[in-house]
């Protein structure tokens, strides 16, 4: 699940391309995916994908989001390599101050963590300040410089306040982590051309010992491994820097050479605070996003919906008639099933399709390993087949308003001489509750007795039929 499958979503459920019949045979096709309810989203998504006009708006959506954050992502890489340039500048007559480096590799990058942890914590917020303070959040201002129609489509698809902070949040890890990726390649740029002095200074009054134990404790991460890439005392003493004119000392002229060993310790505190750590936080931030993403495919409005469509039968409500509401006495038809069995060796239906089958199995609660279309469309091979495969109990589905015609009864005939039973249920249309006219289930009773074939019978208790008044008043 991802963000083009969001954005299908939103698109799918606008156009409504399923009914709940078919959600509901969608539901049945897919029992390994029930209790799992991203899964079937996904798969349904799959499913209508192809009934969205193209271009898609996830695909257009996507690129000018993948877009815009690749142009934030190389202004920030240039800035970050330029800033650093700046930073490290030496012209040879006084050295570089170290702690401006430091500011920006170390104190900078860790604050910005630390904002970026109460964001997500209240990323929930339609108007979080913190998040709307970030670069990335001038990505979504952006898309309104792009043209014509694409604009339009883009502007107005709207994102719910949850997964809109998160990608923001996200993608500002992006930002920063490319911003900080220049830093480190200046300094290195720098190191390999030139021969450069650190310093250190500060209006602040620090002894050389208080600094040595800050950059020690700043070095936790890496001075049992890498301990050159700790300033020595000796190294922190020689180096610290006072601006009395525009002279040097004569001691740090002395040890000029000495004074390039910074670059180790601002390498892996560039390295590790503003790198590494951002790392982490870019993980963190994607951890969020998916959890976000999640949480919108179930909130948004519609999945719901769709989702009890695909897990619940179809049920409806109406009054069991009895056999005198729809067969006059003179008929002297006698084989009426009034309750269905919970099971049967095979369900066909006559012009039904097989998702048809399938959720009228499941509203009427009867269970089958056998799933059959007949009639319509079917060729008499096709139906053959049909008729070769049938054993034991069979119940024959039939559209109520379709009176049985000719071949309805000869493929009934046929189908009588190789099963035990067949028990024939008119079923009403989809849109009405399935309910069946009572002059219609006589025209089927007319039709099986003429029959006259003991294997053939006709449920009838369970047939949803207008009330007597519900006829006179459509008369």
């Amino acid at each position: 699940m991802n963000l083009k499958s969001y954005v299908d979503l939103v698109a799918l459920l606008e156009v409504n391309p399923s009914s709940r019949e078919e959600n509901r045979a969608f539901g049945l096709t897919q029992v390994v995916l029930k209790n799992h309810p991203l899964a079937q989203i996904s798969a349904w998504i799959n499913t209508h994908h192809m009934k969205l006009k193209r271009p898609l708006l996830s695909e257009t959506f996507y690129a000018y989001l993948y877009n815009t954050t690749l142009t934030l992502v190389l202004m920030a890489f240039v800035l970050g390599f330029f800033s650093g340039l700046g930073l490290l500048s030496y012209n040879g007559a006084e050295p570089v101050n170290v702690i401006y480096f430091m500011v920006m590799v170390i104190v900078l990058p860790l604050a910005t963590m630390l904002l970026t942890g109460i964001s997500m914590l209240r990323a929930k917020t339609a108007q979080s300040i913190l998040v709307h303070l970030s670069p990335a959040f001038w990505m979504e201002k952006m898309l309104n410089l792009l043209p014509g129609k694409v604009q339009e489509n883009i502007t107005a698809f709207k994102i719910t306040p949850l997964l809109s902070n998160w990608l923001i949040i996200k993608r500002s890890q992006m930002i920063a982590l490319f911003f900080s990726l220049g830093l480190l390649l200046a300094l290195l740029a720098i190191v390999v051309t030139k021969d450069i002095a650190f310093a250190w200074s500060t209006t602040l009054h620090i002894t050389p010992e208080a600094f040595h134990g800050f950059l020690t404790t700043v070095a936790f991460p890496w001075r049992d491994f890498v301990p050159s890439a700790v300033p020595s005392m000796e190294l922190i003493e020689q180096s610290q820097y006072f601006r009395l004119g525009d002279k040097l000392s004569k001691e740090m002229i002395t040890h000029a050479s000495q004074l390039g060993e910074w670059w180790k310790f601002l390498a892996f505190s560039t390295i590790f605070y503003a790198i590494f750590l951002r790392i982490i936080m870019f993980f963190i931030a994607s951890f969020g996003l998916n959890r976000a993403l999640k949480q919108s495919f179930l909130t948004l409005e519609g999945s719901r919906r769709l989702l009890r469509e695909i897990n619940e039968p179809i049920i409806s409500t109406h009054a069991k008639p009895t056999n005198t509401d729809f067969i006059s006495d003179d008929m002297g038809y006698g084989q009426i099933v009034n309750t269905l069995d919970a099971s049967y060796d095979s369900i066909q239906g006559w012009a039904i399709t097989k998702d048809e089958i399938l959720v009228l199995s499941d509203t009427i609660e009867v269970i089958t390993p056998k799933h059959f279309k007949v009639g319509g469309a079917n060729s008499i091979d096709e139906d053959d087949e049909v008729i070769s495969r049938s054993e034991g109990e069979v119940l024959l589905l039939g559209k109520s308003w379709e009176h049985p015609a000719n071949e309805f009864l000869d493929y009934v005939i046929d189908l009588s001489m190789k099963v035990d039973k067949i028990i024939i249920m008119p079923i009403g249309r989809s849109d009405n509750p399935y309910q069946i006219k009572a002059d219609d289930l006589n025209e089927w009773a007319k039709k099986i007795s003429s029959m006259q074939n003991e294997k053939v019978w006709l449920k009838l208790s369970s047939a949803k039929a207008l009330s007597s008044e519900a006829l006179n008043a459509e008369s």
